[in-house]
């Protein structure tokens, strides 16, 4: 009898360590890479602060921090990566966010950054305008951008 309910108890561990396994494996995925707003090589633009990306992409100002005109370029409105950017940089959510840049446009002061239909093209269209100033996944970064501020996922 002894030997038997070790077995059971063996078997029923068994078991136990095989669904943990099937369910830690079949969970889903999150990628948590890094954002890096970026900007090309012959910009003299070091570094920027997250309150200075946030003045260029809420409108609040149009120049990079050495006086230079900044052509600010986004995501689309449903894209998860400028869901997150605005989120890590302001603290907005996307309806906030849209919402920010419909009274703004209202008012026809200013117009929000021009959306790119994804990160390949963002990076794309900074790698070819010195006064471009985008945002992209930190592991897509290649020579020939430069990333002014990382901000952490």
């Amino acid at each position: 009898m002894r030997q038997f309910e070790l077995r059971n108890r063996t078997r029923r561990t068994r078991t136990a360590r095989a669904l943990l396994l099937a369910a830690v494996l079949s969970a889903p995925t999150f990628s948590h890479a890094d954002i890096a707003v970026i900007v090309n090589t012959a910009n003299p633009v070091k570094q920027m602060s997250s309150q200075q990306v946030s003045d260029l992409y809420l409108g609040r100002t149009r120049n990079f921090p050495g006086g230079e005109y900044a052509l600010v370029f986004d995501l689309p409105r449903d894209d998860t990566l400028r869901e997150k950017f605005f989120s890590s940089l302001a603290g907005m959510s996307p309806q906030q966010v849209n919402a920010y840049w419909s009274r703004l446009m209202f008012t026809g002061q200013v117009l929000p950054p021009q959306p790119m239909p994804n990160d390949r093209a963002v990076l794309d269209i900074v790698r070819r305008n010195p006064g471009a100033v985008g945002y992209v996944k930190n592991d897509g970064l290649d020579t020939s951008v430069r990333a002014v501020l990382v901000l952490k996922e």
